[in-house]
């Protein structure tokens, strides 16, 4: 053989081997660990933000709160925690994501740190689908919860590891903003303090707000009433180029919800979420047929098999998987592809906000429009980090940052620790 075909033979090889290696030598999982972060933050003076929402138990009068009435409380100080999970490759690429919620934390240290130790990170599809396959349980709940953590993480990682945001690596952008809707959880439902507090959103640029009912069946004909006025009371504080959402947190029935919706009809709201357990999912098709109000459910959805099961039988118009909880980002793409082939949205659900906002940016506006933002819950969420994903104007830029850009503010962090269970 001349030397010039030599020449030609040897260097893709070598091209190769150099490509082996650095996929397949920098991308093994060497550690996983969970961070704790303490520290305190002061806290604003104002309204405290406590107010209740309807819920399953609240049908036994034992368990069903006293009418609220908002209160203030002044400036001060606030002891503030958070989990965080870090997974580190044989050459220091770390990936890092949370805050992660603890019973979360328990199942990735306890179950799943053990297995992915000496794992591909890049190999996500295998990876999440072996952590799916490793336990009975993993169909749902905390232990789906735990897949969610881990998956995000790795998407931080790999975003880190290809130094771009984890919306470019799932296919994005669609846009350079994703808008949001102001979810007011924990603000007073009382007529005029709703009234002024949805007219104030308003003007920030929350052009779609959510609201939580208060009442349900437990409360009877009066209860029903004052459901109904809330609805007409926020349509008039906002006007009729502005949407209204209405979450009822599995505390209905279906005689109730129907009775509800005929009469909300009118307002124009844009959809009714979750009045029933996610397992009654007859009673969200008979809802679905019974009213023109929107129906929309899914941050109780474990994986893309739920989400399909609600579509066929036309149960939902709105999908709200939750990538903390449905088994991430990974799984998140699966629905929202699922989903478009039935002309469904996917909206997710706002636990947080930072894998939620970049699959909604690689995705089409007319299958991902919108992300929560709880207004109340978000403004100290992310206190550890240095980039706080707020709206602006009601809207959200992209970050250009790599991963996720997650990083902790290490001015804030009086104490770090590595939190173990067992």
């Amino acid at each position: 053989m001349r030397r010039r075909d030599i020449l030609f033979t040897a260097v893709p090889a070598l091209l190769h081997a150099q490509e082996k290696a650095r996929l397949n030598g920098p991308a093994t999982i060497r550690n996983v660990e969970m961070i704790r972060v303490e520290g305190r933050r002061k806290t604003e003076a104002g309204d405290v933000k406590n107010q209740h929402q309807v819920n399953p138990l609240h049908v036994y009068e034992e368990h069903r709160p006293a009418e609220y009435h908002e209160r203030s409380k002044p400036a001060g100080e606030a002891k503030a925690s958070a989990l965080y999970l870090r997974i580190t490759t044989n050459e220091g690429v770390e990936g890092l994501y949370g805050p992660i919620d603890t019973e979360a934390a328990i199942v990735v240290y306890q179950q799943l740190r053990p297995f992915l130790i000496g794992k591909d990170a890049l190999a996500g599809e295998t990876l999440w689908d072996k952590l799916h396959r490793s336990n009975r349980h993993s169909r749902s709940s905390h232990f789906m919860m735990a897949i969610s953590a881990v998956d995000n993480t790795l998407w931080d990682l790999r975003g880190r590891y290809y130094s771009t945001p984890v919306y470019r690596l799932l296919g994005g952008p669609a846009r350079k903003q994703v808008e949001v809707y102001g979810s007011c959880l924990g603000h007073s439902v009382e007529p005029e303090r709703m009234r002024k507090t949805a007219a104030e959103f308003k003007k920030q640029g929350f052009r779609h707000q959510k609201w939580f009912m208060p009442l349900g069946p437990g409360d009877g004909a009066a209860g029903l009433q004052k459901n109904v006025d809330m609805v007409r009371i926020l349509r008039e504080a906002v006007g009729n180029d502005a949407d209204l959402m209405f979450d009822a947190f599995m505390g209905w029935d279906i005689n109730y919800a129907v009775q509800w919706a005929k009469q909300v009809e009118p307002y124009r709201p844009r959809w009714i979420e979750e009045p029933f357990h996610v397992d009654k999912m007859e009673s969200f098709v008979a809802l679905r047929r019974a009213t023109s109000v929107p129906v929309a459910t899914g941050e109780h959805f474990y994986g893309r098999w739920e989400v399909m099961r609600f579509l066929q039988s036309g149960a939902i118009s709105v999908v709200q998987a939750d990538p903390e909880w449905c088994g991430g980002v990974s799984e998140l793409m699966k629905i929202c592809h699922i989903s478009s082939a039935y002309d469904a949205q996917v909206i997710p659900h706002g636990h947080s906000v930072h894998s939620a906002l970049h699959v909604v940016a690689a995705q089409s506006p007319m299958t991902c429009p919108l992300v929560e933002y709880l207004i109340s819950k978000m403004s100290g969420y992310y206190w550890f980090e240095k980039w706080d994903p707020a709206p602006a104007n009601g809207r959200i830029t992209l970050p250009e940052t790599p991963g996720f850009g997650i990083t902790l503010d290490e001015a804030k962090v009086e104490k770090r620790s590595v939190a173990t269970w067992g």
